[in-house]
């Protein structure tokens, strides 16, 4: 698994979290989700081919 984010970017994404994502649990805590997508995104950009199956977002 990657390593955390840059808290830069935790707190840029937090500020400019999606509509979607607003209304997603999650919400009461924006850092946290901000996170949380930061990590999911960067595992899929540094290994698409092993996580393609677990995530929606990578294509086939």
């Amino acid at each position: 698994m990657s390593e955390q984010p840059d808290p830069d970017r935790v707190e840029e994404r937090a500020a400019e979290l999606l509509p979607e994502e607003r209304s997603a649990g999650g919400s009461d805590d924006p850092q946290a989700q901000a996170q949380a997508i930061l990590e999911d995104s960067d595992a899929r950009t540094e290994d698409p081919e092993g996580t393609k199956h677990d995530s929606m977002q990578t294509p086939d």
